[in-house]
C-alpha cells in the first residue's frame, strides 16, 4: 500500500507558536505512516477575482499542494471565536475554480481534512466549529470527530511551550490514527 501525504495547514503566523508546536507533535505521532509536510501559504495575495484570470503563481503553488495531498490537517489558533483572516483567504482561493475552468476543477473540493487547535480555556471550540462548517460550505470531506482542541496550561502561556497533558497527548493520537484510516 502507498504512502499517504498528509499536508499540515498551521495557521499560526507566530516563529514558535502554540499551534506550530501542535503541528510538530502531530507529525510526531504521525511518525513514518504517513508523508507529512506543512504547506506555505505567506505569499497568497487577499482572494481578488480580478487575480483569478492569471491565477498567481503563489495561488498555483498553493493549490498544486493541495491537489497532491491525501488529507489536509487544519491546526490553528482561534481568533475572537473564530479562525484567523489569513486561513479564510487562503480557503478563498481554494474554493475558487482554476481559470477558465467548471465547479470539477475546485482544489479543495472533496478533499479529506480534519482541525485541531490549542488556545484558551475553550480549547479553540468555536474555532473549530466555524471552520469545520466553511470547509464542509465549500466542499471539503471534513472528518468532525475525532477533533483534538488543547486549553493551554498556565505552565504554556508562562513559557510559550505547548505542554499537553497525557489527555492531551491521547486524543492526538487517537485523531492521528481516525484521520489516517479517514484518508486511506
Amino acid at each position: 500500500m502507498e504512502k499517504k501525504n498528509v499536508l499540515i495547514v498551521c495557521g499560526t503566523l507566530r516563529k514558535n507558536g502554540y499551534n506550530l508546536q501542535l503541528a510538530n507533535v502531530i507529525k510526531q505521532l504521525i511518525g513514518k505512516q504517513a508523508d507529512v509536510s506543512y504547506l506555505d501559504y505567506s505569499e497568497l495575495p487577499p482572494m481578488n477575482q480580478d487575480l483569478e484570470s492569471s491565477e498567481p503563481a503563489s495561488v498555483a503553488a498553493v493549490r498544486g499542494a493541495v491537489r497532491a495531498a491525501d488529507g489536509i490537517w487544519f491546526v490553528t489558533p482561534q481568533y475572537n471565536a473564530s479562525f484567523p483572516g489569513h486561513i479564510k483567504n487562503l480557503i478563498d482561493w481554494l474554493s475558487r475554480p482554476l481559470p477558465g475552468q467548471g465547479r470539477g476543477s475546485v482544489v479543495i473540493t472533496g478533499r479529506k481534512v480534519t482541525v485541531s487547535g490549542a488556545g484558551g480555556r475553550t480549547a479553540t471550540t468555536e474555532m473549530r466549529r466555524e471552520l469545520g462548517s466553511l470547509l464542509a460550505f465549500v466542499g471539503a470531506d471534513v472528518m468532525s470527530e475525532p477533533e483534538t482542541g488543547i486549553a493551554l496550561s498556565g505552565g504554556s502561556w508562562q513559557t510559550g511551550k505547548l505542554k499537553l497533558s497525557d489527555d492531551d497527548r491521547s486524543a492526538l493520537s487517537a485523531q492521528v490514527d481516525a484521520f489516517l484510516e479517514f484518508i486511506a
